[in-house]
Order: structure tokens, then C-alpha cells, then sequence
């Protein structure tokens, strides 16, 4: 972007008025607590939601209730309809998307809306996960990988001012059984660790990611940069966390290593989620690639720095509530 373009929306940040916002994919995983923490900072809050499909899902009506008494305001409509989505996002000043991964590549179309808008002062495409861009992942995030990257290259080229959230791995969608597949809850007498369990990763809690994204919305310290939440006390090995969870428990468990050969052979067999899931955990678990580099100045900024004030919820603390 252009420094006088840069310049004018770093103004834009601090004219004293808070931004709208509006959240495209708010009745997914991660978009859900995101409309939540919007509107408990104060902010007009918009969701984008589908019309019948939505609805008549029960638990999604259940969210849609609760967007109500949270003051949200919804808006009905997709991102496959030029016209509405133009229309919801000239409402807003900030867009923020957490399309789930089989609509990633489909962001061009908020990518193109935003350009016939006009008016946004920043983008937050769906990230929420490893900095893509840094990572050495196999198949099949590996693809998917791809198609975050060439998002943002089409955000970068078209001049949109962004903010790319990089939130490592969610810690109660890890930690609710330990990353024990399929295992409702964490193990009591014997654990699955992949690798040698040394690589650090990283996990941060899901409301905890809303909090830091809705707090980098119009800091203009985030502006055409990558946002690390790289929480210092959730950064920690599969084997440091395992050992934290046999203190509380109070007994030793059992470990058996799965070697990478025999990962990436279960990659391979395994269909889709799973297949996904594993390459990740292989990306995290065996590579490293949550901590293999320095986050430098010219490219991203950390989120815990920025904002001390998040009082960030800890592993050891997510785990005594699973005690």
C-alpha cells in the first residue's frame, strides 16, 4: 500500500470514534466468540448470516439469540451474493471473516466487495491458525495453506488495509481430551504423543483470540501486519503439557510415540477432517513451525506485548477445570 494511503487510514484509527464492525462467519467455531467479544467491547457489531440455513439448526438459532441479547445486528444474507454483501459491508468500517476452510479461497468475493465499497479501514481474513506464510506443512494443509496465502496476496495487491491473526492452535479444542483423538476427555492412564514431544507449541484459548483480534481492529500498530498471539505461558511441549496434567491427576501415564513415519503414513490413510487435523499436528509437533522463527518488526507484532492487559486464559489454569 502506497505510504500516503497508509498514512490516511492510520488517521482514520485515531479520530475517536469507535468502528463498526462486521463478522462474516460469526456461527462458526471460531467466528462466535469474535461476535461476542465485539459486542462486549462496546462496539456496533454486525453478523452476516444465512437466511433458512442458519435457523433451522437448532444450536445455531441458540447463537443467533444470543447475538440478539448481545445487541448484535444481524444481517441476512452470504458472501455469494454481490450485491447484499456490498451493501452490509458500506454499514461497517472494520470486516472480519472467519469463514471455515472450505470457503477460503471463496474470499475473493469479500475481497471484491470491500473494493466496490470502498469505505473499509481494514480486513481481517480467516487465519486463526499458523502464520501460513512460515510454515512447512504437508498435505493436506499444505493446500490449504496455499489458499490463506494466496489470499492475502490478492488483499496486498488490491491495497486493502489488513490484519493477519495468527493464533496458533485453539486450547480448548486441543486440551478438552489432551489431543487425544477421538477421546472425549484427557487420558488418565495412557497418552498418545506425537513425535518425541520436545517441539514448543503453541495454544491459545478461543475467547482469548477474540479478545486480542477485536482489541487489534483499529490499532494502527497492527496495520498491513501479522498479529502473533504467542501467549509466553501457553507456549510449551506436548510432553510439558502432558507432565502438567500428570501432576494434577496425581499419576504417572503411560506414553506411547508415534515416530513421523508413522504419522504421515496415518496422514495418508486418514480421509477428510482427520487427514487435516494430523498434517497440522505434524506441522506444530514434529516441525516446530509455531516457534521456529523470530517474529521480526518488518512483518508481524505480538499480541501479548501490544496488549498486557489481557489477562490470557493459561494451560494450567484450563486444565484444573478438567480435573
Amino acid at each position: 500500500m502506497p505510504p500516503k494511503v497508509v498514512t490516511q487510514v492510520k488517521q482514520l484509527f485515531t479520530n475517536g470514534e469507535k468502528s463498526k464492525i462486521l463478522v462474516i462467519g460469526g456461527t462458526g467455531y471460531i467466528g462466535k466468540f469474535i461476535v461476542e467479544a465485539s459486542a462486549k467491547a462496546g462496539r456496533s457489531t454486525f453478523a452476516l448470516v444465512r437466511d433458512q440455513t442458519t435457523v433451522s439448526d437448532p444450536s445455531k438459532a441458540k447463537l443467533i439469540d444470543s447475538f440478539k441479547t448481545h445487541g448484535v445486528t444481524l444481517i441476512q444474507g452470504d458472501i455469494y451474493d454481490h450485491n447484499n454483501l456490498v451493501k452490509a459491508i458500506k454499514k461497517v468500517d472494520i470486516v472480519i471473516s472467519a469463514v471455515g476452510p472450505v470457503q477460503i479461497s471463496d474470499q475473493v468475493k469479500i475481497i471484491d466487495a470491500i473494493k466496490e465499497a470502498g469505505n473499509v479501514k481494514t480486513f481481517l481474513p480467516s487465519e486463526f491458525g499458523l502464520d501460513v506464510d512460515r510454515s512447512a506443512v504437508v498435505e493436506p494443509a499444505a493446500s490449504s495453506f496455499k489458499l490463506k496465502a494466496n489470499i492475502r496476496r490478492l488483499i496486498e495487491a488490491a491495497g486493502i488495509p489488513y490484519t493477519y491473526v495468527v493464533s496458533y492452535g485453539g486450547l480448548r479444542y486441543f486440551l478438552h481430551n489432551l489431543g487425544q483423538l477421538n477421546a472425549a476427555s484427557p487420558p488418565r492412564d495412557k497418552v498418545t504423543i506425537l513425535g518425541d514431544g520436545n517441539p514448543k507449541a503453541i495454544f491459545v484459548d478461543e475467547e482469548d483470540t477474540a479478545t486480542y483480534t477485536i482489541k487489534a481492529v483499529e490499532d494502527p500498530r497492527t496495520l498491513n501486519k501479522n498479529l502473533y498471539l504467542r501467549t509466553p505461558a501457553n507456549t510449551l511441549s506436548f510432553n510439558e503439557i502432558v507432565s502438567l496434567w500428570e501432576k494434577k491427576i496425581g499419576n504417572p501415564l503411560d506414553k506411547i510415540y508415534i515416530l513421523e513415519d508413522q504419522l504421515l503414513k496415518q496422514i495418508q490413510e486418514s480421509s477428510f477432517p482427520l487427514n487435516l487435523l494430523l498434517s497440522l499436528c505434524h506441522s506444530v509437533f514434529l516441525k516446530e513451525d509455531a516457534t521456529s522463527f523470530e517474529v521480526q518488526a518488518s512483518f508481524g507484532v505480538e499480541a501479548s506485548e501490544l496488549y498486557p492487559e489481557v489477562k490470557y486464559t493459561t494451560i494450567k489454569e484450563y486444565l484444573d477445570s478438567l480435573v
